[in-house]
């Protein structure tokens, strides 16, 4: 393990509470760190080393390398002391080996929520206890508060102020007892106030771009990324007409109104062909190949057993455009678990199905095979393992993935 500054030990007494926080190389994590220490906190620095194969990576982008070298030297000018940890073999358990499984479902995962669950806070807050960490801290643009209720301490996942940057959604599987430990040093500040920032105590990370792409693995040509474990297969790209619904739109059940699309037997044209329906996501438009349409063509449909991909036109397809989705009991998730439903049981919310999406309007209905959740506007490319989350105003309650 590589480290830096004096060495890291539980055998001496400090009155400062000590946090560690996740260096991951850019600005976010440089400004957290350096406000904690300006807090008074006793602040160490820890690089998550999570990905080491660049062969799927495209260049430039978001090398673990150069991320570790520019947190050191952040580590360096705070004068904080510094340490590399490989979770690597632990990530790809976790997360990598999930996303092949999910992807070869049919089903259309997201790394980085399992990421914080998985690997930010469980094994490296895990791994900050045992340095004697009271807190952990990220660069999350997301906020924390707390209340007591019945000489209990509920914390509350809050949205960042900056609502173009709001990361909340990728924290929503967090629970209370790592929300009791999670810090969100730059949750009430605005992305160009946290440059500002950089830029006055002159760090390294300053002007450094924001990272794109996997968690911890950076921007990556997915079809060869997936290619590592699945393998090519040549299917059938077949178009469904926008009126190939089984369902009559004027009589749909909840059941109904929250199931994926399905087409009508014997509906639809060959237009094009495919590497893999395992590759492709509802709402994909690139990657098709297929020209020469009057509108658009998007994914609507993957079966994986016939290997078929099955496309529509236009932004309006029925297929691409859902009133509500399920999610099954066993993959519900609270963050707040006093406010869990129970069966019978129906609320208003706000939810959103991706990052940075805008919260709209949703009634969630709870029986005892899951939650219902539908919708007072049509949501677009609403995927199998994708996680739904849900709000009251600003806070985040709950989330699952997606049926």
């Amino acid at each position: 393990m590589e480290s830096k500054g004096y060495p890291f030990t539980n055998n001496y007494l400090y009155i400062m509470k000590r946090v560690v926080v996740g260096l991951s190389g850019g600005v976010d994590s440089s400004v957290a760190a350096y406000l904690l220490k300006e807090q008074g906190y006793e602040v160490i620095g820890l690089f998550m080393k999570n990905w080491v194969d660049a062969s799927v990576t495209l260049e430039a982008e978001c090398p673990w390398v150069e991320d570790s070298t520019d947190a050191l030297l952040v580590a360096e000018k705070l004068d904080i002391p510094f340490q590399v940890i490989d979770f690597s073999q632990v990530y790809k358990e976790r997360i990598v080996d999930y996303m092949f499984n999910e992807y070869e479902k049919g089903r259309t995962p997201n790394p980085d929520v399992l990421c914080n669950r998985e690997i930010k806070f469980d094994v490296f807050l895990d791994k900050c206890l045992e340095l004697g960490a009271d807190y952990v801290a990220t660069g999350h643009y997301c906020q924390k508060s707390s209340f007591e209720r019945d000489k209990q301490t509920i914390y509350q996942l809050k949205a960042g102020e900056d609502k173009n940057k709001d990361q909340s959604y990728f924290l929503c599987q967090l629970k209370q007892n790592q929300l009791a430990k999670a810090l969100f040093p730059i949750g009430h500040l605005q992305k160009s106030e946290v440059r500002k920032i950089a830029e006055e105590q002159k760090l390294v990370t300053a002007n450094k771009k924001d990272s794109q792409g996997l968690c911890f693995i950076g921007k990556v040509h997915l079809p060869e990324f997936l290619q590592q474990q699945l393998k090519a297969k040549k299917g059938e790209i077949i178009e469904i007409p926008k009126n190939a619904s089984i369902y009559n739109k004027k009589k749909q059940s909840l059941k109904e109104l929250t199931t994926p699309y399905q087409h009508q037997p014997d509906q639809g044209t060959i237009v094009g062909h495919h590497n893999g329906a395992h590759f492709f996501t509802v709402g994909q438009r690139k990657g098709l190949g297929v020209g020469g349409k009057i509108e658009p063509l998007f994914v609507i449909e993957t079966d994986i057993h016939k290997n078929i991909v099955y496309a529509g036109q236009g932004h309006d397809h029925p297929g691409l455009n859902r009133k509500g989705l399920f999610i099954a009991a066993d993959e519900i998730h609270w963050t707040r678990e006093d406010l869990k439903m129970t069966p019978g049981e129906t609320r208003q919310y706000l939810s959103r199905i991706r990052y940075r999406q805008a919260l709209c309007e949703a009634t969630l209905c709870m029986t005892r095979e899951g939650i219902y959740m539908t919708f007072t506007e049509n949501q677009r490319g609403i995927a199998s393992g994708q996680f739904a989350a849900w709000y009251d105003e600003n806070e985040l309650i709950g989330s699952g993935v997606i049926a």
